[in-house]
């Protein structure tokens, strides 16, 4: 008889092993990634392209999200319309996304239509229309997005914390851009910028799927080859310097709740204490029972959810909390959260890293399931200049984390004296909660 008063025991330790990743680079010198997956009869292409938001030029913030938009409205022979029927005909699913670093172009295909979906990609990227009509409508979609995010707390949050932490570098402004830029931006403006950013010289192409090596060699130069590189770009990325802890309030009159940011710049991605980090976080904020989501939603009450992490990007990242809470909880709130982040560098008991190295083994196989998380998590591999190695190695590198290292992350990444609070509410009620409060309070316009 099963006795249900025992917790289960582990059978055994979880294992891993990504499937080979094989590299070569096509005649036009753009590289691809490769790995044989053969469970179901379907590819997985994902293209990385850098030439996100941070090549935005002053004065035309939002180029390169308009850029990306219209990218597949039309190419070659194909209208916009007549594209995307090609697409549903062969049953191919096609999307595009951007950071601020990279366009990432996502196609997934039947193993049988994967040739004719592959050149349908090769007209997307070597001759995209840009035409005068898909444009006017793009653009006038774009812009109706900007205006309906200023009714939008939560993303005016996020636009105000990255503006403050990153100060007037690059990652301080919306991938979607600003109104008042994007208004003055113009269909030659996007051609010119496509053809100064999109280039196999900063791409790299994954393959996810089953099909053989050289039959994916063959067809990736026949349809691919004949994208031209240009000239290699970068953008300068100043790291502000860390300021004291300061709250800024975004007004929005009678708003019922707050949404709450609280954070501050951190490290890149590829650090020696990355691990330590990642079991940190999960203590801290990286999942439903942590210490922060236990303290304001189980035990206060003032929340649905809130939850902290860490966002990298290719030359830096930011540690945030992020919650949203009743207006008259803001204040207890904020300090609640800076409590948490001051005992975080006090005491971590060896039963949470060991809860946080469990729910993070566990969860760490589901990452593979799909073709496209296989994809996606190659991406990371290309975008953090990670080694191949990197995912066979991660639950033993995750096991191997001791007490003391979390100890050191939590002091090394956590700076409760340097944080940005940004608070989005009804100004009147937050400032009333926060009489001769000890840190300097800025009423904040985006």
């Amino acid at each position: 008889m099963i006795n249900r008063s025992e917790k289960p025991k582990a059978v055994k330790d979880i294992y891993f092993e990504l499937p080979e990743i094989k590299e070569f680079r096509l005649k036009n010198n753009l590289r691809v990634l490769f790995v044989h997956k053969n469970n179901l009869p379907i590819l997985q292409l994902n293209l990385i392209t850098e030439s996100g938001s941070k090549f935005d030029p002053t004065g035309k913030k939002g180029l390169a999200y308009l850029t990306a938009q219209l990218i597949d409205e039309g190419a070659g022979k194909y209208n916009a319309l007549e594209l995307d029927e090609e697409f549903d005909l062969l049953g191919t699913a096609f999307n595009t996304s951007l950071d601020n670093d990279n366009v990432l172009l996502n196609l997934l295909t039947l193993q049988e239509n994967f040739e004719r979906s592959l050149e349908l990609l090769s007209l997307i990227i070597t001759e995209p229309n840009f035409s005068d009509e898909d444009f006017i409508r793009e653009h006038a979609k774009l812009i109706t997005k900007l205006i309906q995010s200023k009714t939008q707390p939560a993303v005016q949050a996020n636009k105000a914390f990255d503006k403050i932490i990153y100060q007037q570098n690059p990652y301080s402004f919306p991938t979607s851009g600003l109104e008042n830029d994007v208004k003055l931006i113009s269909n030659d403006d996007v051609k010119s910028f496509y053809n100064k950013y999109y280039s196999p010289n900063n791409s790299c192409l994954i393959v996810v799927g089953n099909i053989n090596e050289n039959d994916l060699l063959y067809n990736l130069n026949k349809h691919l080859s004949n994208w031209n590189s240009t000239s290699n770009f970068d953008v300068e990325i100043s790291i502000p310097q860390k300021e004291k802890t300061k709250v800024y309030i975004v007004d929005k009159k009678d708003s019922p709740q707050t949404e709450i940011r609280i954070g501050h710049l951190s490290t890149k991605r590829k650090t020696k204490d990355y691990y330590a980090k990642v079991i940190m976080n999960t203590i801290l904020g990286g999942q439903f029972s942590s210490r922060i989501n236990l303290n304001l939603r189980e035990d206060k009450g003032y929340t649905y959810g809130a939850h902290s992490g860490f966002s990298y990007n290719k030359v830096t990242s930011h540690f945030i909390v992020s919650t949203s809470v009743e207006t008259k909880f803001t204040k207890n709130s904020v300090d609640e959260i800076l409590k948490e982040l001051k005992a975080i560098k006090v005491t971590i008991s060896d039963e949470e890293i060991e809860f946080a190295k469990s729910y993070l083994t566990k969860r760490f196989p589901a990452m593979f399931e799909t073709f496209n998380n296989v994809a996606r998590n190659l991406s990371t591999l290309v975008i953090h200049d990670l080694p191949f190695e990197y995912y066979n190695n991660y639950l033993s590198n995750l096991s191997s984390v001791t007490r003391k290292e979390v100890e050191e992350a939590a002091a090394n990444n956590i700076f409760e004296d340097n944080c940005a609070i940004i608070l989005v509410g009804d100004e009147k009620s937050i400032r009333d909660q926060f009489n001769d409060y000890g840190y300097e309070i800025e009423s904040f316009k985006l």
